[in-house]
């Protein structure tokens, strides 16, 4: 298929098999819930019983003092005892399997592209760090400043010059997941990213 470029009447030929893949619902939820997952902590930690410090002598003799029966200072019904279902650090990755994963990515660019949503531009030729020279590349490829721009690599004067503006975001191919394309009210993406980006998901 071909995808025409925001200026200029060019046009780029991709891969049909990329970014003509059916929205497959249910996978798309799998890789994203699976990335948020991954995401998590999972450091939340605390002491049981048998991980607290001391303890180990008899408090009082078992009969006799006209107290309740206790066998150690750690139990959780006392003060400074451990915890009686204590939290243990986890890892809440989930498996996905590599094919699954590009096959899900495909079907999210494929929905975009369906939705008008992700738009091909000329990488902006930035001469300095300077948020007004960005606003105006895009302004001339008749590109709105908002959503995802996608290059094949983040420099100093693209990152910093897009810092100021409200509602954009600048992300390497490399760096791109599901959860951020989802996301993303509009994609911009650099003739050389998506290349980079078939090449990947083949």
């Amino acid at each position: 298929m071909e995808l025409n470029l925001a200026t200029g009447g060019k046009t780029v030929s991709v891969s049909d098999a990329i970014f003509a893949r059916p929205f497959n619902k249910d996978l798309v939820h799998q890789i994203v819930t699976a990335y948020l997952a991954g995401a998590r902590a999972g450091t939340k930690a605390q002491k049981n019983r048998a991980e607290v410090r001391g303890g180990g002598k008899k408090p009082w003799r078992q009969k006799g003092t006209g107290r309740a029966r206790a066998g150690t200072i750690r139990s959780p019904i006392w003060t400074g005892g451990g915890v009686t279902f204590a939290a243990s650090p986890r890892d809440y990755a989930q498996k996905v399997n590599r094919k699954m994963y590009r096959a899900g990515m495909s079907a999210i660019v494929s929905e975009l592209l369906r939705q008008e949503r992700l738009t091909v531009i000329e990488a902006p030729a930035l001469e300095a760090r300077s948020t007004k020279g960005l606003l105006k590349a895009l302004s001339d490829q008749n590109c709105e400043a908002r959503g995802l721009i996608v290059v094949s690599e983040v420099d100093d004067k693209l990152g910093y010059s897009a810092n100021n503006v409200v509602g954009l975001d600048v992300v390497a191919v490399n760096a791109l997941d599901p959860v951020v394309l989802v996301g993303a009210e509009n994609v911009l993406i650099t003739e050389d990213a998506l290349r980079a980006l078939e090449g990947w998901l083949q």
